[in-house]
């Protein structure tokens, strides 16, 4: 027999009683605040250790490209560059290449293939970074000279825009390198949020559609991705986030190179994390530390950029559907 009230309220021996409806409620807010207070002192953190870099460079740091601990002469526009071309070729490949992938799980694979190979995928994810970079070195390293760099200068080497970009020594390192193994890293993240936000997609919404004809394509490019491009974003994101800050695997394929000869791909270059993995231990205080600790802080400010602008395009995608509709 059901006792619960004609109105929906629930029976007056289940109420909660209200002082746990506080208790939760002050949790909830102090979790909210702590992490916001955790933020907030690393941010003040990172600006007091990097002050005298910025007392004595300010933002012109940006734009030096001079890093010599033995001068102490320093600028970060090496790494920076670095960083942010690695993340960009990286994402260039691994975004087509894990939307691929989640496509072919939720759509087209069979189902005996698809547990054990979204299952195989995941495990990638858990491989540790150090591995990548070894097995960089010592085995994608001497491929990619044979059968990609060499081809491309053959290939692109007097055009002009191009042929600066596969200009220097085919040896294998550099942002090139980086890139791609940065790229083969964030695959499993990318890959499997896409495939998660793509099964959530109500199927009786693909199932009209295709019902009307569609094409898998067009089921994908105007059910699926419109439902679910926040959560695709957020997959995008959490790959880019992950690329901006690796560390073991661009030390050791990067070429750890501080200084910008020129604007070449196959050129051996350095990253910002890559940069205080190997000097921040050895470096001494003063404006060196200060330096390395500055970087950090521009690490910091790219990736909160990075947010903002995918938030911001969230914020016109859902403007745009709003105009359609």
């Amino acid at each position: 027999m059901d006792r619960s009230d004609p109105r929906g309220r629930p029976p007056p021996g289940r109420r909660t009683s209200p002082w746990v409806d506080t208790l939760f409620s002050a949790l909830a807010h102090g979790a909210a605040l702590f992490t916001l207070a955790i933020l907030g002192a690393i941010i003040v953190t990172l600006v007091i250790g990097a002050w005298p870099s910025i007392s004595a460079y300010g933002l012109s740091f940006l734009w030096r490209s001079e890093w010599d601990p033995v001068q102490d002469e320093y600028g970060g526009l090496v790494m920076i560059y670095g960083t942010i071309m690695t993340s960009f070729i990286a994402l260039l490949i691994a975004v087509p290449v894990s939307f691929g992938i989640a496509l072919f799980l939720t759509e087209l694979s069979p189902s005996w293939l698809r547990r054990p190979l979204g299952t195989a995928i995941e495990l990638l994810a858990a491989v540790p970074s150090i591995v990548y970079g070894m097995w960089g070195l010592l085995v994608f390293s001497p491929i990619l000279t044979t059968f990609v760099q060499q081809p491309l200068q053959n290939a692109f080497g007097d055009v002009p825009v191009l042929g600066a970009l596969f200009s220097g020594p085919p040896v294998g390192i550099g942002i090139l390198s980086a890139g791609i193994i940065l790229a083969i890293m964030i695959i499993p993240f990318i890959a499997s949020v896409m495939r998660d936000v793509f099964e959530v997609t109500p199927p009786m919404l693909k199932e009209s559609a295709y019902a009307l004809g569609s094409t898998t394509w067009e089921v994908v490019s105007k059910v699926v991705l419109p439902y679910t491009k926040t959560g695709v974003v957020g997959g995008i994101m959490l790959g880019l986030g992950r690329a901006l800050g690796e560390t073991m695997a661009v030390t050791f394929v990067i070429g750890n190179f501080n200084q910008l000869d020129s604007l070449s791909l196959f050129e051996a270059a350095n990253s910002i994390a890559s940069a205080l993995a190997n000097e921040f231990a050895e470096a001494d205080e003063g404006l060196h530390q200060a330096s390395l600790i500055y970087l950090g802080l521009v690490l910091f400010f790219i990736t909160f950029v990075v947010l903002s602008c995918s938030k911001l395009l969230l914020m016109q995608l859902q403007k745009g559907e709003g105009r359609r509709s």
